[in-house]
């Protein structure tokens, strides 16, 4: 019996005994002490929302095509999971890998001021070009295949999608290396903003970039490589690199054979995961 228990006993116990001397034996009832009330265990909180979110450096083609290369900064936003309580939940919440994901896909294009290169001289400016969209995979213990499907809008409209595969290497609880091929499409409407070439552009350009008018399908392949390490809780290092070589309509392109059909990419960044109880 603990300390509280046996004072509330004593406290009953001089009270009845109080009562039995000061009252008559006939009209004796006895004080019973009230059990103390048990308080309601903690509610367990909830993973509702899991994200990522950072900043890096991107060394890339100053434009698809382009033989030139800038470093430029770039934003690292990551899903995990997100929990509507009684509708849905989409990603996974433990550290575990593999299995089914589902989440949204974003990429975002920079304006493309023509009059910034000698090559584009000519051709009418790009706005920049919003995507959104929605990413599905699937991960073995040593292997993925993934798929992207994103509606572009702003400068360029249109439908992009990319396609992949990677093998997965994990030498260490915090580190993940994966590598593999990948292709990437692009709807006509897309393909015509960045790699068409209308009539009075080419004259624009004194005909030193004939018109050109591509159609949509497959933009180019490729092989990516990425490392991911976790140097403090929740706090990742992370490095890509890619090689790509532009094909089809995308390939044959005015603007394409005035740079480079071969496109090559690298970048570091630094990224924060949160995990968020809302509901």
């Amino acid at each position: 019996m603990n300390f509280r228990l046996c004072l509330l006993a004593t406290t009953a116990l001089v009270s009845v005994s109080t009562a039995a001397l000061a009252a008559d034996p006939g009209e004796y009832e006895p004080t019973i002490p009230e059990a103390p009330l048990m308080e309601a265990p903690p509610v367990a909180s909830r993973i509702d929302l899991i994200f990522e979110i950072g900043v890096g450096g991107n060394v890339s083609p100053e434009y698809e095509g382009s033989d030139k290369y800038s470093v430029s900064p770039s934003p690292i936003v990551g899903f995990g999971y997100l929990r509507i309580p009684g509708l849905f939940d989409i990603g996974s919440t433990g550290p575990e890998e593999g299995g089914l994901s589902i989440g949204p896909a974003f990429e975002y294009t920079g304006e493309r001021n023509a009059d910034d290169f000698d090559a584009l001289d000519g051709l009418n400016d790009v706005d920049a070009t919003y995507e959104v969209g929605i990413s599905v995979g699937y991960e073995w213990e040593f292997a993925e295949i993934y798929g992207e499907a994103r509606y572009a809008f702003g400068g360029a409209e249109g439908v992009v999608g990319e396609l992949g595969a990677n093998a997965i290497y994990r030498p260490t609880p915090q580190l993940v290396l994966k590598a593999g091929p990948f292709a990437t499409l692009a709807s006509e409407d897309y393909t015509e903003t960045y790699f068409g070439v209308t009539a009075a552009e080419s004259a624009n350009t004194g005909f030193r970039l004939d018109a050109y008018d591509p159609k949509g399908g497959f933009k180019s392949v490729g092989v990516s490589g990425s490392a991911r390490y976790e140097f403090r809780q929740d706090w990742f290092l992370n490095a890509d690199a890619s090689y790509s070589k532009l094909v089809g309509d995308a390939a044959d392109s005015p603007i394409v054979k005035a740079g480079d059909e071969n496109q090559f990419t690298f970048g570091l960044g630094v990224s924060k995961r949160f995990t968020l109880d809302l509901f």
